[in-house]
């Protein structure tokens, strides 16, 4: 039986659809364990359609990660060290939306936090509609509710309704 899932933990949504994506995600989750006072929970590794993305763009790698932050870690302070991975990992600053990227690193949620500014916005106001984020999360955190959210993640994914093809590798 599965041990139920904090609602303290921090929900990492990691994404790759330029250069080695497989090895991107895998090294992006290992990395994470330097933000968090325990284990990183990690789900498996989907190919995922792009959505929202430019014609043409890649197929995606998607991954979820949850972790409990260190103590005085905020909301804030993490989504700086998620952007600073990003680029260690060769991203590159936006210049269409949604573009290929060799790291996509979003903070879905952060404990029960509720954000709303334009730095961030918690929970990820796009997550309760996107298979390539409720895939994953129901892999380590099926039972979970997010702020604002009536649903636990397996009923939202039951729920969405999106053309996105998931295939877990």
């Amino acid at each position: 039986m599965k041990k139920p899932v904090s609602s303290g933990l921090a929900i990492v949504a990691l994404g790759s659809n330029l250069g080695d994506s497989r090895k991107a995600i895998l090294a992006a989750m290992e990395a994470l364990q330097e933000f968090s006072s325990g284990p990183v929970l990690k789900s498996s590794l989907w190919q995922t359609s792009p959505v929202d993305c430019p014609a043409g763009s890649p197929e995606f790698i998607n991954a979820i990660a949850g972790f409990a932050p260190k103590k005085g870690q905020t909301p804030e302070l993490l989504l700086k060290k998620l952007r600073d991975l990003e680029r260690k990992f060769g991203r590159t600053p936006k210049i269409v939306a949604n573009e290929p990227r060799p790291l996509d690193l979003d903070l879905i949620a952060f404990g029960r936090e509720i954000r709303n500014s334009p730095e961030l916005t918690l929970p990820h106001p796009r997550a309760y509609m996107r298979k390539f984020v409720l895939q994953p999360l129901s892999e380590i955190a099926p039972e979970l509710i997010l702020p604002n959210q009536g649903k636990t993640v397996l009923q939202m994914l039951g729920a969405v309704e999106s053309r996105e093809t998931l295939r877990k590798i």
